[in-house]
C-alpha cells in the first residue's frame, strides 16, 4: 500500500499532458478522456473466445461485434486477446477505437487492457494519452509495471521528445515507480541510439551495469548495430570484443551489423573474416547478412557486384526476400536509373514476392528526386488501390517533392489527407511544411501554419521558429523576423 501512495503522489508531475484533437472529437463516444472513468456493469460467468484467426481488421470488428453481445459477456482476458492480436497487426486505431467502445459498453478491464492501450497510444504517436490513462491504474488498485512505462519511453523517443523520454527515466529511477530492468534499459538505449545518440547508449550500459542489471545480447547488438551505421566501426568492435568476458554471445544480428558496418568503409577483406569467423561459429548467413551487403553494396553504388551476391545466395539456398528487392531498387533510385527500379518492382511478383509499403515509398522517393512529381503521385495511388497504408514517411517525401516543384495546393491537400487517414504529422512534416512555404516566399501563409501549430497544442520545437525567420530573412523582411526572435524570449 506504501508503494500505491507514493506513487499516486507522484504520478500528476510525470509529464504534462496534451489531448491530440483527432482522439477528443473524432470518437462518436466520447469528447473527454474522463469520460472513459464510467463505472462497469458486473458480469456473470464468462464464455472462452477464440481470437486466434485473426488475420486483418474485419476479422477483429467481426468478432467484436460478436462478443460484446455476449450475454454474459467475455472477461476482459478474451477482450484483451483481442485487443493484442490487433496491436500485433500495428492497427493501433481500430485497438484504441475498440478500447474506448469497452467503456462506454461498461465491459470489464484490467491492467493488462490498461498496458495495450497504452501501447495503441504511444505507437501512434499519441504519448500524451498514453500518460493519460496512467491514473486508471490508481482506480483499479494496481500499481503500473516495467510493461507500462516501456511503452511510454518508447512513445517519447518515436516523437523526437528525447529529453522528456530521459527524464521520465530519471523519475522511474528516482521514485521507484517500477524495476528499471532489462526491457526498459533496451527500449532506452535503442532510443537513444536511433536519435543518434549512441554515445550516451554507450554510458547508460554502463550505468546499468553498475545497477546490477546485466545488459544482454540485443542491448549491445542495438549499440553495435547504431556505431556501425555512423561509420564508427572500430568503437563497435571494441564492445564486440568485451562481450564474452562478460559471458554475451554474438549472435547473426551482431555479425550483420559489423558486416554492414565494414561495407560501408570498403575494409572488403576484414568482411571476408568475419564471415568466416561465423562460419567457424557454426552462425550460418543468412538473408539478414546478405541483405546487410546488398543494401551497402547498392547505396556505394556498386550495383554490378549484387548480382554476384544474388548468386551467392541462392547457392546456399538463401531465397531473396521483399528486402533484398528493396535495398536494389534503393540503389537504382538513388542513381536515377527508375527504369531499372521498376524493373526490380515488377520481378517481384515473378517470385511471388508482395511488394511492402517502403517498396512503394522507395520508389516514390526515387520519382520524388527526378522531380517526376506525375509518376510519384501514380505509385502512390497504386499504393492505396493495394490496400497499402501510406506512412508518414510516404507523406514527408511526397510534400516535400510537391513543394519543391511549386505544386502548393497539392501539399496543402496532401497536408489534410494525411490527417483524415489518422496518420499524425511528427517533427519533420512540420518542417517540410514550413520550408516548403517559406522557400518559395510564402512566409505569411507558413507564419500562420505555425500559430496553427500553437492553436492546436503541438509541442513546438526552436527550428519551426528558426525556419519561419529564416524565411523572413530571405524574402527581405528583417523587421518581422526581428520581432519572432524577440517573442521567443
Amino acid at each position: 500500500m506504501e508503494n500505491k501512495k507514493n506513487f499516486n503522489l507522484n504520478l500528476g508531475i510525470l509529464l504534462p499532458i496534451r489531448y491530440p484533437t483527432r482522439f477528443a472529437s473524432a470518437s462518436g463516444i466520447f469528447s473527454r478522456t474522463l469520460l472513459l472513468l464510467s463505472p462497469c456493469r458486473r458480469f456473470g460467468t464468462h464464455p472462452v473466445v477464440n481470437c486466434g484467426n485473426i488475420s486483418e481488421v474485419n476479422d477483429a470488428l467481426h468478432m467484436f461485434n460478436q462478443i460484446s453481445r455476449k450475454r454474459p459477456s467475455p472477461g476482459a482476458k478474451e477482450f484483451n486477446k483481442l485487443l493484442s492480436s490487433l496491436v500485433k497487426l500495428k492497427e493501433y486505431s481500430v485497438a484504441i477505437s475498440l478500447f474506448k467502445e469497452m467503456r462506454c459498453l461498461g465491459i470489464p478491464i484490467n491492467a493488462c487492457t490498461l498496458n495495450i492501450a497504452i501501447n495503441g497510444y504511444c505507437s501512434s504517436c499519441w504519448t500524451d494519452c498514453g500518460f493519460s490513462i496512467l491514473g486508471w491504474f490508481i482506480k483499479l488498485g494496481r500499481v503500473p509495471r516495467e510493461h507500462t512505462f516501456s511503452p511510454l519511453v518508447r512513445g517519447l523517443f518515436i516523437e523526437d521528445r528525447i529529453t522528456e523520454a530521459q527524464v521520465l527515466c530519471k523519475k522511474i529511477v528516482r521514485e521507484k515507480l517500477c524495476e528499471m530492468n532489462v526491457v526498459i534499459y533496451g527500449t532506452v538505449v535503442n532510443g537513444l541510439c536511433k536519435t543518434g545518440n549512441t554515445a550516451a547508449a554507450l554510458e547508460l550500459i554502463k550505468e546499468m551495469e553498475k545497477s546490477g542489471v546485466p545488459a544482454n545480447i540485443h542491448i549491445f547488438s542495438i549499440v553495435i548495430h547504431s556505431f556501425c551505421s555512423d561509420g564508427i566501426v572500430d568503437e563497435a568492435f571494441k564492445i564486440f570484443y568485451e562481450m564474452p568476458m562478460k559471458g554475451v554471445v554474438p549472435d547473426i544480428f551482431t555479425y550483420s551489423s559489423l558486416i554492414f558496418g565494414l561495407c560501408k568503409l570498403h575494409r572488403w577483406d576484414e568482411v571476408k573474416t568475419m564471415l568466416k569467423e561465423m562460419i567457424g561459429r557454426k552462425l550460418y548467413p543468412n538473408v539478414v547478412t546478405f541483405n546487410t551487403l546488398i543494401d551497402v553494396i547498392c547505396k556505394k553504388g556498386l550495383l554490378d557486384l549484387v548480382d554476384d551476391v544474388l548468386h551467392v545466395m541462392r547457392e546456399k539456398g538463401v531465397d531473396p526476400n521483399v528486402v533484398s528487392y528493396n535495398a536494389l531498387m534503393d540503389g537504382y533510385c538513388l542513381q536515377g536509373r527508375m527504369d531499372d527500379a521498376e524493373k526490380v518492382f515488377d520481378s517481384m511478383a515473378c517470385r511471388n514476392i508482395s511488394p511492402d509499403a517502403k517498396s512503394y515509398n522507395i520508389l516514390i522517393h526515387g520519382f520524388c528526386m527526378m522531380k517526376n512529381m506525375k509518376e510519384a503521385k501514380r505509385v502512390y495511388n497504386e499504393m492505396l488501390h493495394n490496400n497499402l497504408k501510406p506512412s508518414i514517411a510516404t507523406y514527408n517525401v511526397l510534400l516535400k517533392g510537391l513543394f519543391h516543384t511549386c505544386n502548393f495546393s497539392d501539399a496543402m491537400q496532401l497536408f489534410d489527407d494525411l490527417k483524415v487517414a489518422g496518420v499524425k504529422p511528427y517533427f519533420y512534416t512540420y518542417c517540410n511544411m514550413l520550408d516548403g512555404l517559406c522557400r518559395h516566399g510564402n512566409v505569411e501563409e507558413a507564419l500562420e501554419f505555425l500559430h496553427a501549430l500553437e492553436h492546436n497544442g503541438v509541442s513546438l520545437h526552436s527550428n519551426y521558429y528558426n525556419i519561419v525567420m529564416n524565411g523572413w530573412c530571405k524574402w527581405k523582411n528583417l523587421d518581422m523576423a526581428w520581432a519572432m526572435f524577440d517573442n521567443l524570449h
